[in-house]
Parts: C-alpha cells; structure tokens; sequence
C-alpha cells in the first residue's frame, strides 16, 4: 500500500497575514522584513533587515510545525531564526484575526511580542517584553497583501 504525500497543516493558514514586505519601526528598532511562502506550503519564510539598537542585524527565520525523522507533526507553529550575529533563537507564534503574539522558547514564556492588528491587517502594533527589558515596534504593510 504505498502512502499519500503529506498536505500542510491547514492552520498555517493563519501566517497568510503575514505575507509581503514591511516596514518595522519603533524607538529601538528599524528596517523591513519579508514574510514568503517557501515552496509546498509547509513553512512560511522570513528575510529580516534592521537596525536595532545600533546594530545591523539580518537574517532569515523560518516558520512551521515541526516533524522529526518519522514523528508526526508538532502541533505549535514553531520557528527558528539564524542571524548574522550568530544568534538561533527558537519562537511560537500564535496569530489570530486580533493578534500577533510569538513566544520565545515557548508559549506562556516571559518573553513574547504582543501585536494587534489594524483593522484592514496592514499594521500591526506591540511590544516585544522580556525579563529586564522590552520595546515597543509596528509593523507597517508596504507590498504583499495576502488576506
């Protein structure tokens, strides 16, 4: 009995709203960010370039449920994101018609971006809080619109 190939999990549908480019700004942060399908629909695709803090950081995050070697797929919408500055950082996101919420680590974490979006969901606006510290940043839709 030969097997079937495996379709997306239709949750990752929820990232659509993600998709395009954006703007990002706030006191500590600038710079844009492109959200990208990668081919087969499984993992939503992120190419970052901003200036935080000072510092140019770039880099690529990639979104998904995982599934190792023969496992089942996880049931979180996890990423990891690498980093010219050598940094693998690992979130959750959870992103629903309100809100953008991306854990660290994981969910419940005392490290999360909180955002709500505009209504039309061409801004979405928060603050990243983390223990001994936190910024505000908004992400401003410029191409991409995928709703």
């Amino acid at each position: 009995m030969s097997q079937g190939y495996p379709t997306p999990n239709p949750a990752l549908r929820s990232l659509d709203r993600l998709v395009g480019t954006w703007q990002v700004s706030g006191p500590e942060i600038e710079g844009t960010t492109i959200y990208e399908w990668l081919g087969g629909g499984f993992f939503l695709v992120q190419h970052f370039d901003f200036v935080h803090s000072g510092r140019n950081v770039k880099g690529l995050e990639v979104i998904g449920f995982e599934r190792g070697f023969g496992a089942e797929p996880g049931t979180d919408l996890v990423s990891r994101i690498f980093d010219n500055e050598g940094n693998t950082f690992k979130y959750v996101y959870e992103v629903t018609d309100e809100t953008l919420t991306i854990w660290g680590e994981e969910k419940g974490s005392p490290a999360y971006y909180r955002g709500t979006w505009s209504e039309n969901g061409d801004i979405c606006a928060g603050a990243w809080v983390y223990p001994g510290g936190g910024y505000e940043s908004t992400m401003t839709r410029l191409s991409g619109e995928e709703r």
